[in-house]
């Protein structure tokens, strides 16, 4: 490449939808990034933003929210903003969208209390809470990647099948229709305690209730995302610099064994 390659990082409403840490996910893009001398904008994709600004961000980073919060950011996500993002997403823009923000690419959204919030319908798949009373899914999440082609790319890459760690904290339950699973539950309850998925995966896009933050415990997920939003911007083949991840795996090692789970390389 000719010109020193540049990210801009949009993040969907970062004031109403940075549950359970989520903004580490656009901490760890950013800093990856720098490590590696790549120049990172950040832009936050909110209701101040012009809807031709959605159309500039390189990668998209969405979080969790609470009921009221979404209700909001669904009030303002219409029109304009919602091709926008649908059209980023359709033409191959990578994405991850934690726990909240998958329901806001869904069909739609039943709350335990009040009106049903309707989605962006850009996946095929609808939540539903069971109910005031219902438990609500907590715990460490572990499953392996099976989505294509992220899951073909990383075991190329890994060597193995990609085993992703993650926390869930979801009292919705997620049904999906045709858009593929992330990946198949090893640990935990994923989309709905029922079907054995975990999360959804569209075009080059990861959905998913795993916080964590997801990407610091999984950096091959951050590396892929970043890889793909350069190539996707630049239209030629990017080569990442390596990078010291030994804690990180090191931990990985450390919360696979407490989960009694084979450990991975």
């Amino acid at each position: 490449m000719s010109q020193t390659p540049e990210l801009r990082i949009g993040w969907l409403y970062p004031n109403l939808m940075s549950t359970y840490g989520d903004r580490g996910n656009v901490i760890c893009v950013q800093r990856r990034c720098q490590w590696r001398d790549i120049p990172v904008t950040i832009i936050p994709l909110d209701q101040q933003t012009e809807d031709s600004i959605f159309s500039t961000v390189d990668l998209i980073v969405g979080g969790g929210a609470q009921d009221r919060q979404q209700e909001i950011v669904m009030r303002d996500l219409k029109g304009a903003k919602a091709d926008a993002l649908r059209q980023k997403l359709d033409q191959g823009t990578p994405g991850v969208f934690t726990c909240g923000s998958p329901q806001l690419l869904g069909h739609y959204y039943e709350p335990a209390l009040g009106q049903r919030i309707e989605g962006l319908g850009l996946l095929d798949l609808v939540s539903k809470h069971p109910g005031p009373n219902a438990p609500r899914c907590i715990g460490n999440v572990v499953f392996e990647l099976t989505a294509s082609p992220i899951a073909d790319d990383l075991k190329q890459q890994l060597g193995e099948p990609p085993i992703v760690i993650g926390f869930e904290n979801h009292g919705g339950r997620t049904y999906l229709g045709t858009v593929q699973p992330l990946g198949r539950v090893i640990k935990g309850y994923g989309n709905n305690g029922e079907d054995g998925y975990e999360g959804a995966f569209y075009h080059h896009a990861i959905a998913t209730y795993s916080h964590g933050p997801l990407l610091p415990k999984n950096p091959f997920l951050a590396d892929w995302l970043i890889k793909k939003a350069l190539e996707e911007k630049y239209q030629t083949e990017i080569n990442l610099t390596p990078l010291d991840d030994t804690l990180a795996y090191e931990a990985r090692k450390a919360m696979l064994k407490r989960l009694e789970i084979l450990a991975i390389k």
